[in-house]
């Protein structure tokens, strides 16, 4: 859950509001996902348990729920390879379950949700990034649960969430790159000082210097950046090497 659930949350605009605003820099791509169910059931009437379905390269997985109710039941049809969020995933669609004691489709899964006591579900798509295909999964208690209020309330959160985790991957790649940017300028900086050493060592050139490193990187399969700093701060190479 929420850790700092408040009853303004419960308010459909405010919950939706606070999606929205997640400060990206204090989250992860798991965070924000829990954070979209445990709002999302919150805010949908009837006390409903939510969980968000993932397909990815193994299979249908469920990555965060808010009860054990969604996720027996999100199981049930990954064991069974149909079910209604793996439609709404796969389809990119809206499905609906008004009362599951009637419904037809999906074999005996409609049986397992009586049992388990969710007698309606609203499963929405969320578009998200690097072709993922993923739903959010509302599971009510009573027949009939979803108006056109709640359904579109739940189709404004599948919405909300998509934007929110497309800004947070957004957000990843750019701190890898700034990350991978700064490991290459540190990894230049320790090679240029190497270099400088042994071009004063052994009065060589410059891309002498660089070959001769690359030479004991690769005798010793060891990284350039590694054998640079090794020079740096030991002043020695692998004696095999020579100059």
């Amino acid at each position: 859950m929420v850790a700092d659930e408040s009853l303004s949350d419960r308010h459909p605009t405010a919950a939706l509001e606070r999606l929205a605003g997640l400060i990206l820099s204090a989250n992860t791509l798991d965070s924000v996902l829990q954070t979209t169910a445990d709002l999302t059931k919150q805010a949908m009437p009837g006390d409903p348990e939510v969980s968000v379905t993932l397909l990815v390269e193994h299979g249908p997985t469920t990555a965060v729920h808010t009860g054990q109710l969604a996720l027996d039941l999100d199981e049930r049809q990954y064991g069974s390879g149909h079910g209604p969020c793996l439609e709404a995933a796969a389809e990119q669609v809206t499905v609906e379950v008004t009362d599951a004691r009637t419904e037809q489709r999906w074999g005996s899964y409609s049986a397992r949700a009586v049992e388990r006591g969710a007698l309606a579900s609203l499963s929405v798509p969320l578009a998200l990034p690097d072709q993922l295909s993923a739903a959010l999964n509302i599971y009510a208690r009573a027949p009939d649960a979803f108006d056109d209020e709640s359904r579109a309330l739940a189709s404004r959160f599948g919405e909300t969430a998509s934007t929110t985790v497309a800004n947070m991957y957004v957000y990843q790649r750019t701190r890898e790159l700034a990350d991978n940017l700064q490991v290459a300028l540190i990894s230049r900086g320790v090679i240029d000082q190497a270099k400088g050493i042994l071009m004063e060592r052994h009065k060589l050139r410059a891309e002498q210097a660089f070959d001769l490193l690359a030479r004991v990187s690769s005798q010793t399969n060891t990284k350039l950046r590694l054998v640079a700093e090794n020079l740096v701060l030991t002043g020695d190479l692998p004696a095999q090497c020579g100059s």
